[in-house]
């Protein structure tokens, strides 16, 4: 698959970019960035070519598919225009700022049929499968609880993570991974029963919070996220007869062997799950269904779309249901 970038993020630099130019399924075409040193400097680096601006890379016919890792509030704007151009979108997380934003860029993608995917790596480690088959065996009994936590220590002052006006905020940067965990583990139907923000007195900006759900079939879940604490990425499942922890969730390094903890009445059993590198098999994932044919509208696409909206339209529950503390920072 022919891959175009758009943005020189951070998380492009560190993670995607340089599996991208690993895994076989993918070869990186040309880069382009808001700053043009930034993305020589990035080219050159990867190997690729460095277009002139955005548009460029657009209209270059030798890329089929866009990663686009610009700041949050510039994902709907970017990711319609790569539709409109007949690109397959790999969009880093989450896909806008709202769930109308959501709803569009997901509306679009089908019209034009053409792939439309969040990079959320975590969807594709091979532990949570492992869980589910837990649940499905019956191990955990008659499930009552779900806590899920992502929270990492204070950014630098410059991060762009804490620009109100560029979709910035602790609920759009890591809030939104217990969220889709508690759609992939709980089902469809998931609502906002409750929330707190802790938001920053100059500007509103949510720094960290908390939100608590429920299941249709009655499941309590509670999630927690945030840029003020030591780093936690975890999430527990209880039942009547046992309950479920993983303790690296959402961004276990490739080389990472997880340790799944399984605690029964006076009885533990810790599984040690092979490493897998999630953000390679995302991208190859991606790469499958842009080589499918591109409609993305059989069973996966339109699941994967479902779930995209349906975890923004949670990240809107949580703003409109919170009560918010605000706070000096």
């Amino acid at each position: 698959m022919r891959l175009g970038a758009l943005g020189t993020s951070s998380i492009a630099w560190r993670r995607t970019l340089p599996t991208a130019v690993r895994v076989p399924e993918v070869d990186l075409v040309a880069l382009a960035g808001r700053s043009a040193d930034k993305a020589e400097r990035f080219a050159a680096h990867f190997g690729c070519a460095a277009e002139s601006g955005f548009d460029a890379l657009l209209e270059r016919p030798d890329v089929e598919a866009v990663y686009i890792s610009l700041p949050t509030a510039l994902h709907h704007e970017w990711a319609a225009k790569a539709i409109r151009a007949g690109k397959h979108v790999l969009v880093e997380k989450p896909v806008g700022v709202d769930a109308r934003e959501a709803r569009e860029l997901c509306a679009l993608a089908e019209e034009h049929d053409v792939v439309l995917r969040e990079n959320f790596m975590f969807l594709h480690h091979p532990q949570h499968s492992f869980v589910r088959d837990l649940l499905e065996k019956g191990r955990l009994g008659t499930l009552s609880s779900f806590h899920a936590a992502f929270c990492i220590p204070p950014l630098p002052a410059d991060d762009i993570r804490y620009a109100s006006d560029m979709g910035g905020g602790a609920l759009l940067d890591v809030g939104v991974y217990p969220l889709r965990a508690a759609g992939l583990l709980l089902g469809p139907g998931v609502r906002v029963a409750g929330a707190t923000l802790r938001t920053r007195a100059t500007d509103g900006l949510d720094l960290s919070g908390q939100a608590l759900l429920v299941s249709p079939s009655g499941v309590l879940a509670h999630i927690a996220f945030g840029f003020e604490h030591a780093y936690a990425s975890t999430y527990t499942l209880w039942g009547d007869r046992a309950r479920v922890t993983v303790d690296r969730a959402f961004t276990p390094p490739p080389a990472y062997e997880p340790v799944v903890l399984l605690e029964e009445q006076g009885h533990q059993e810790r599984f040690t799950l092979p490493a897998a590198d999630q953000l390679g098999a995302c991208l190859a994932s991606f790469a499958a269904a842009v080589r499918a044919g591109g409609t993305d509208s059989a069973r996966e696409g339109a699941d994967l779309r479902h779930d995209t909206v349906a975890a923004m339209e949670l990240v809107e529950a949580v703003r409109r249901e919170a009560v918010r503390v605000t706070v000096d920072q």
